[in-house]
């Protein structure tokens, strides 16, 4: 990585008030120094993010709060599940790829039908894997014919080699990603980009060493699923940002069935933080949101709780009685340029109306109007590569940032993750 003057790395780790922060440098460094109680740095015309507020140059004003770039997406997560792909793409013996994280993946079955992930590229020759051929129980590639272990990606022959050779194919390894199926996706668990999980003496994967995957809450044993998917033009930052907005819903989503201008109202939400995350505590849905009110048909109170955990996740629950809906929303990036949405959500709610073909209708719609929200936005992120978060409308995403930079400085130094929330907060805005 080449250092500016002075040795000083391009990319930094401060330390203010005992918080770890993510530092993303532009331009020359000049001098970093302690003004105010804080740690700061100063350049020549150029702007530094320090997680997630803006420190200026000393010829522009001290700081702008609240303003962070698009760029700081530059940092992927891992250690983390993700959904690679829908569950019903992979039949048979056949051999689907997929790309999340900038990572290239071949998935399959293996002869019980449990899925695998490897890293599309052969140790040997970087060759797909995906161009050659499932067995139910190795890939094989199909440039020189070496196999390996769909599950652990230890290699299991290589054809090449003579009977006295002492070269131990056992000892080679492509990239494998431990995945589960939960909700109608295979999921997949991305400990580093190269495919080294930690594994037990035998070869597998050491799953006390990873967390559980996510699955979509549910309280009953009848319910209906339903799933839509979309790519984003965009990089997971921004993504989310969208995901999380609550203010733009009367402008970008105004329908008949949804909201309009007229409908603005001030709301007042009490949030509170869970781990990697925050939650908006469990309270009645705003009267303007059209889709709550057909639950008064069952007469019961109605309440709805929505959670953002890291990196990517956001659920919501809703109840009324003994029915409920839950949704979960994923933006995982495939490159740091574009984003697979994933939406799935879960009811037992009105079972003698077609609500999956009415959910997923408006849903396009719904979801349509955020692509094009995001694509109309691009050009002016080129040049403006900055937005602007305002309090309170914008502190969910302000969050958001320094969630993930406190979760990157646990990473690299090994403290505990310092959560931006220490308690309940109440936010108020309108929308």
């Amino acid at each position: 990585m080449a250092t500016p003057r002075g040795g000083i790395r391009k990319r930094l780790r401060l330390i203010e008030r005992g918080e770890h922060f993510r530092f993303c440098y532009q331009g020359s460094l000049k001098s970093a120094e302690k003004q105010s109680g804080h740690l700061c740095v100063a350049g020549e015309g150029d702007r530094y993010i320090i997680g997630g507020r803006l420190r200026t140059t000393m010829n522009q004003p001290q700081s702008i709060p609240g303003v962070t770039a698009s760029s700081i997406d530059g940092e992927l997560l891992w250690g983390f599940w993700y959904p690679a792909q829908r569950s019903d793409k992979i039949r048979g013996r056949g051999l689907v790829t997929s790309t999340r994280l900038e990572v290239p993946l071949v998935l399959g079955r293996d002869s019980a039908g449990k899925t695998f992930a490897l890293r599309d590229v052969c140790p040997h020759r970087a060759f797909p894997l995906s161009a050659g051929q499932c067995d139910g129980q190795t890939v094989e590639c199909t440039y020189h014919g070496w196999r390996f272990d769909a599950h652990t990606g230890q290699c299991r022959e290589i054809p090449s080699i003579a009977s006295d050779s002492k070269l131990q194919c056992d000892r080679i390894f492509a990239g494998s990603f431990p995945c589960e199926e939960r909700d109608g996706y295979v999921w997949v668990y991305f400990a580093n980009p190269e495919g080294r999980a930690a594994r037990l003496p035998d070869g597998q994967v050491d799953r006390g060493a990873i967390p559980p995957v996510l699955e979509l809450p549910k309280f009953s044993k009848r319910y209906r699923i339903a799933h839509l998917t979309a790519d984003l033009a965009c990089s997971m930052d921004t993504g989310i940002v969208g995901l999380m907005d609550p203010a733009h819903g009367p402008f970008v989503h105004q329908s008949w069935w949804w909201r309009s201008r007229r409908s603005i109202r001030e709301k007042q939400k009490t949030f509170e933080p869970i781990p990697n995350g925050f939650r908006m505590s469990s309270h009645a849905p705003s009267a303007n949101s059209g889709p709550y009110k057909l639950l008064r048909f069952y007469g019961d109170e109605i309440t709805t709780q929505i959670d953002f955990e890291l990196p990517n996740v956001r659920t919501e629950q809703v109840r009324c009685g003994a029915y409920w809906f839950t949704n979960r929303t994923t933006v995982t990036p495939i490159r740091r340029d574009l984003c697979r949405l994933d939406f799935v959500a879960a009811w037992n709610l009105f079972r003698w109306f077609p609500v999956t073909p009415i959910l997923k209708f408006f849903g396009k719609r719904f979801i349509a109007q955020d692509q094009d929200v995001i694509d109309r936005q691009q050009p002016g992120l080129k040049v403006q590569p900055r937005m602007m978060l305002i309090d309170d409308a914008d502190r969910q995403a302000r969050w958001y940032f320094q969630l993930k930079a406190a979760y990157l400085a646990a990473q690299q130094t090994g403290a505990p993750m310092t959560h931006p929330l220490d308690g309940p907060v109440t936010l108020r805005w309108r929308s």
